[in-house]
């Protein structure tokens, strides 16, 4: 009697999963075509996750503890255990004490990050797991093009240059990600003198259908010159709430309501979700 349940149970669960199978196959089919970006609700702090049209994922930051962890588990299948690429874009443990626990559990294909050096623990413990890891390591740099496939790729604009010994936030890997016609800013918490000198770059580059506003809408970040040339449709502050930095600042949400651009808040909105076919965004 015993085998016979245990039989059944194996049976069960079998068809349980070959369920869940063909429905991931119809829902991946469906998805064709499709870019998804989704700013992690992970509270004071940034954490963006990317699926390409091709199914490549990427990681930018994790916040600073393990909800990053539940976070994903809304976004990715539950039996997925690797990301392709994970970009930590600065040392501050807002955005890269998540990505401590993201490392032992997914397995991680590369991992990019600036040449500014941390000093804290939760650096030192986020290094030791990138070499337990032994995932491919890329230091950005401007003009490096990350592939995600299918017309997609995540393109490094700051910095253009080693910068081991600068303050953090100025040294935090500004990326651009491109599918089609469309294309979203993702400023890290770099500072307005970074923005203006990225624009002074190649300002022309830089429009965007969506812009996660910098430093989690501080006053430091956010230059109207930056957020001018950038022309987003929709712009997203990823923070905590009732964090103690006053996050967003009225001077920053001033510069959006300037340029008429609509803020998506993850304190307020939980979870962003975006999804571009190449010609046009839209938030789900």
């Amino acid at each position: 009697m015993r085998r016979s349940v245990q039989i059944k149970s194996i049976a069960i669960l079998a068809l349980f999963l070959l369920t869940m199978g063909i429905w991931y196959a119809a829902l991946r089919e469906d998805r064709h075509g499709i870019l998804t970006v989704s700013f992690l609700d992970i509270g004071q702090g940034d954490s963006i996750y990317i699926e390409a049209p091709s199914g490549r994922q990427v990681l930018i930051d994790g916040g600073s503890d393990s909800s990053v962890i539940r976070r994903l588990s809304q976004v990715m299948p539950f039996w997925d255990r690797s990301i392709d690429v994970v970009v930590g874009t600065h040392p501050d443990a807002d955005h890269i004490g998540g990505l401590v626990d993201v490392l032992p559990r997914y397995s991680v294909g590369m991992v990019v990050q600036s040449s500014v050096q941390g000093s804290t623990a939760t650096w030192k413990t986020f290094e030791r797991e990138i070499s337990e890891e032994g995932a491919q390591v890329v230091i950005a740099k401007r003009g490096q093009i990350i592939d995600l496939g299918e017309g997609a790729y995540l393109e490094v604009l700051f910095p253009d240059r080693d910068v081991p010994k600068v303050e953090t936030n100025t040294g935090c890997v500004v990326t651009r990600l491109v599918y089609g016609a469309t294309s979203f800013l993702l400023p890290c918490d770099t500072t307005q003198a970074v923005e203006k000198y990225i624009v002074g770059l190649d300002g022309a580059a830089l429009k965007s259908n969506v812009l996660k506003a910098a430093h989690h809408g501080s006053k430091t970040s956010s230059a109207p010159l930056f957020v001018g040339f950038t022309q987003p449709e929709y712009g997203v502050i990823s923070r905590g709430c009732n964090n103690s930095y006053g996050h967003p600042n009225q001077e920053t949400l001033d510069t959006f309501a300037r340029f008429d651009i609509p803020i998506s808040d993850t304190c307020k909105d939980g979870t962003i979700t975006f999804v571009s076919d190449g010609k046009t965004v839209t938030k789900r």
